[in-house]
């Protein structure tokens, strides 16, 4: 004998078997296999899936506590495929961020403290579950520590005059080896 379906895939079922017919509260909290969220579980298939399950607010001859499946459900998406960040945009985005982490500044390829090569990343300057878009404005690079590190967390990255307030505030020396970074950085030629 099959296995009974319960929660939203038994109301599913109930309701398919009955299109056009009106159902109560009773014999739909039945069909969930008397769960206490079966109205939640109703209303998931109505506002979320489209099914047009018609209660009294949509029908006069329905009372309150009486549902009906007014017809076929609609037909659910195929699936969708996670789309990655193009191959180009992440070329855009390394570039423009020397390759190196906009949260560390450790480059690609240097040793991290655990004396592993590190490992860069596209990280999102504004969360994807956030509202955050897969745009160079929105992207950075990211080492693998830090990205790991930095999941939902928005931060903006530094802006010139805090840069420069670091740099007057640094040792000549390690003024010196950011010039002779910058310098090299922007004076070689692009492969």
């Amino acid at each position: 004998m099959p296995e009974r379906l319960t929660g939203k895939a038994g109301i599913r079922a109930f309701l398919l078997e009955r299109v056009g017919v009106i159902v109560d509260t009773e014999a739909i909290r039945e069909a969930s296999g008397n769960q206490v969220q079966y109205g939640r579980r109703l209303r998931e298939l109505r506002d979320e899936e489209g099914w047009p399950i018609e209660s009294h607010n949509d029908a006069a001859d329905l009372k309150p506590g009486e549902y009906r499946l007014a017809g076929p459900p609609p037909a659910p998406p195929p699936p969708q495929f996670a789309r990655g960040i193009s191959a180009r945009l992440r070329a855009e985005v390394l570039e423009r961020n020397g390759h190196t982490c906009q949260m560390c500044g450790i480059a690609a390829g240097e040793l991290d403290d655990n004396g592993r090569k590190a490992r860069l990343h596209l990280g999102h300057i504004m969360a994807k579950s956030q509202g955050g878009k897969d745009t160079r404005e929105n992207l950075r690079a990211l080492c693998s520590r830090c990205n790991q590190g930095a999941k939902n967390i928005t931060q903006e990255p530094p802006t010139w005059l805090w840069l420069l307030a670091q740099l007057r505030r640094a040792s000549e020396h390690d003024q010196r080896a950011a010039y002779d970074w910058l310098s090299t950085k922007f004076t070689e030629e692009p492969s």
